[in-house]
């Protein structure tokens, strides 16, 4: 059943998710994510408070093409975090599709809910709650029967990592120290693959990327690579992606908070 509803996602995958994100990690096993050994002295979970509201647009182009774009928002609301995301990307069948994403978290970044939905070739949307480090997702795909599953984490922080949702990574890179900048290690779950992982975060120094002066943050797992670019004036605002492997860049349009 599982394996029926993974090809029935392939199918009907985004050309940009099987550019960008089919490679994120996958060399834990279904159900179970433990996270590999970090290096230096780094926290188990992130202070209280890091994260910030930011909302605006992301361009993607693959190739050199555009592929797409993001609006996103990241908001706070009664103690509850909350960041959407909608994307309209380029299709398999050479439209469009229109993706969304709805996350809730509390003030550390911890993931309480998170709901997503996508609408080609097939609409497809699942449901995953949060308990500590127990998620339950339950997936529909249209003319197929719920799917339900369950992941658990061996200890915070969990990370949402969606496809398509290229502004979560503005929430990794909060959840980041920046201050001490010393490796850290998170595990993630990528909801469309029904498989949870972890992946890396490493400094990677300040790099000047159209006159601006960025810290770049190199999150990688075992197939994949991505140099996340924040603004270091703005709270580490995220503000472009590049993956080299896809020759995919994910840039904060011109203009746009």
């Amino acid at each position: 059943m599982r394996e029926t509803i993974r090809k029935g996602w392939t199918a009907g995958a985004l050309a940009i998710a099987l550019a960008v994100a089919a490679s994120l990690p996958t060399g834990t096993a279904a159900g179970a994510a433990a996270p590999h050994a970090q290096k230096g002295k780094n926290k188990s979970a992130a202070a209280p408070g890091v994260l910030a509201e930011d909302r605006g647009t992301l361009q993607i182009q693959v190739d050199g093409q555009p592929a797409g774009s993001e609006e996103f928002e990241i908001h706070e609301s009664g103690g509850v975090w909350t960041a959407r995301g909608t994307a309209e990307v380029a299709a398999e069948n050479g439209g469009s599709a229109k993706v969304t994403g709805k996350l809730t978290l509390t003030p550390d970044g911890a993931p309480l809910r998170y709901e997503w939905t996508a609408t080609s070739p097939r609409r497809a949307s699942a449901l995953i709650t949060f308990e500590g480090t127990l998620a339950k997702m339950e997936l529909r795909l249209e003319g197929a029967a719920p799917y339900t599953q369950e992941f658990r984490f061996d200890a915070p922080p969990v990370v949402i990592l969606d496809n398509n949702m290229y502004h979560q990574y503005a929430i990794l890179a909060r959840l980041y120290d920046w201050e001490h900048k010393e490796s850290k290690t998170f595990a993630v779950l990528i909801p469309q693959d029904l498989t949870p992982g972890t992946v890396t975060a490493e400094f990677g120094g300040q790099q000047v990327v159209d006159g601006q002066r960025l810290d770049m943050l190199r999150v990688r797992s075992t197939d994949l690579e991505i140099d996340v670019y924040c603004d270091p004036e703005q709270q580490e605002k995220l503000v472009r992606l590049e993956v080299p492997s896809a020759k995919a860049v994910i840039v904060r349009q011109t203009g746009k908070k």
